[in-house]
């Protein structure tokens, strides 16, 4: 006889479950973390090997790019339908070998879809894993968001790490990426079994007890609102990335200590993730929210316009820690807006979002081509301003108990 986590719900064991639970996603946000930061890492020497010029690699991330927005938006369908575990199972154990695959396309329009395959497949688990997540945080019946997107960004680091590591040692793109595949892909078996753990399974909750929000009415208007404010925060994201030591740089500084600024920023975010859950428990959403634009704008616009190396880094570094719950608290809101479809919404909100990660550092670069690069990143603050503003978005809805939907079928 199946024990579910309803009958559970009264003995020792139902915590141990959700535990697990919760383990085994965060694992599937470690396993897109490394996948990112292992390809990154390796983009120079992939770049030599097929001696692509800087236009023709950008030709190429943006059929990585392009995959992402696909897997996003086809991923709400399949979530909805067939449960967030069975697509977090097909895509995890996929993923390893699309990397693998990119290693060795023999010229640039193989590259380009073999990207554009890694992308989709990568899009898909994201919006898989996010949906999970927000009904693992439901059965927990507190914030634990942030401490996923924090294992996203631990993971980007290690899987950067490793392929580096794997570069000093003068070991092959190809070996590196079958190496990491195929340590994600056990990873992800691993996974699997603890998300299968209780199948079919209910648990006791809570829910928002008003009517989900679907149609043209104010559900479609608060998910277009959410994916803007979601656009606007992976832009800063995707502009501190590609133009921070850039920035440093132009200030003077040399590049140990330009290459600083990106670190403050990702150390400062991976800090803020996660200490994030503990902060969300304590504070409403909305004051979190605009408390975050505020240190992410406010920070940052004081280290560019004081423009020394030292407050830009102090600057770059208050923009991570202020991002660092803003993407999981609009997830978080946009997963609960129907607890029935959670894939919907997500998937509307991620690809906005995700289309803000990869046009950031474009739109950054062409307005520096006019205004320099300075006044170019003030754009960051204003739009951290956007949050603050909208920050009413993320109020949360009146709850009363309900069933929760299944931990694999979520």
């Amino acid at each position: 006889m199946t024990t579910t986590l309803h009958d559970a719900a009264n003995t020792a064991s139902t915590p141990r479950v959700l535990r697990r639970y919760r383990v085994a996603i965060s694992t599937m946000f470690a396993i897109a973390g490394v996948i990112i930061g292992a390809w990154t890492a390796r983009i120079p020497a992939i770049q030599h090997h097929l001696d692509l010029t800087d236009s023709h690699l950008s030709i190429v991330l943006l059929a990585l790019a392009c995959g992402g927005l696909v897997g996003m938006r086809c991923a709400g369908r399949l979530v909805d339908r067939h449960g967030s575990t069975r697509v977090m199972t097909v895509t995890s154990l996929t993923l390893g070998a699309a990397l693998t695959v990119t290693a060795y396309a023999p010229n640039m329009a193989t590259l380009a879809l073999a990207l554009l395959a890694l992308g989709t497949v990568h899009g898909t688990l994201n919006v898989a894993m996010n949906a999970a997540a927000v009904a693992c945080q439901t059965a927990y019946r507190r914030p634990i968001m942030t401490s996923f997107h924090a294992q996203f960004s631990i993971g980007g680091v290690a899987g950067a790490a490793a392929a580096a590591g794997c570069a000093h040692v003068h070991l092959s793109v190809g070996h590196t990426f079958a190496g990491v595949g195929a340590a994600l892909t056990v990873a992800a078996f691993w996974a699997i079994r603890r998300l299968n753990l209780a199948p079919n399974t209910e648990a006791v909750g809570e829910r928002p007890a008003s009517t989900p929000e679907r149609g043209r009415g104010p559900g479609r208007r608060r998910v277009a609102l959410l994916g803007l404010l979601a656009f606007c925060a992976l832009i800063s994201e995707g502009a501190a990335a590609d133009w921070s030591s850039v920035y440093l740089d132009r200030l003077g500084a040399s590049p140990a200590y330009a290459a600083a600024a990106y670190a403050a920023f990702a150390g400062c975010m991976t800090l803020g993730r996660l200490t994030g859950d503990r902060l969300t428990a304590g504070v409403a959403p909305v004051t979190l929210l605009r408390g975050c634009g505020l240190i992410a704008g406010g920070g940052l616009a004081a280290g560019v316009l004081i423009g020394s190396p030292a407050a830009a880094i102090i600057g770059f570094g208050c923009l991570g820690a202020g991002l660092s719950c803003v993407i999981p608290l609009l997830y978080s809101t946009a997963g609960n807006l129907d607890p029935d479809r959670p894939g919907a919404a997500l998937s509307r909100v991620s690809a906005v979002g995700y289309l803000g990660y990869v046009t950031g550092p474009v739109i950054i670069g062409g307005a520096a081509t006019h205004v320099g690069l300075g006044h170019a990143l003030l754009i960051l603050p204003v739009l951290a301003a956007l949050l603050v503003a909208a920050a009413p978005v993320v109020r949360p809805a009146a709850a009363r108990p309900t069933p929760l939907p299944s931990a694999t079928s979520s």
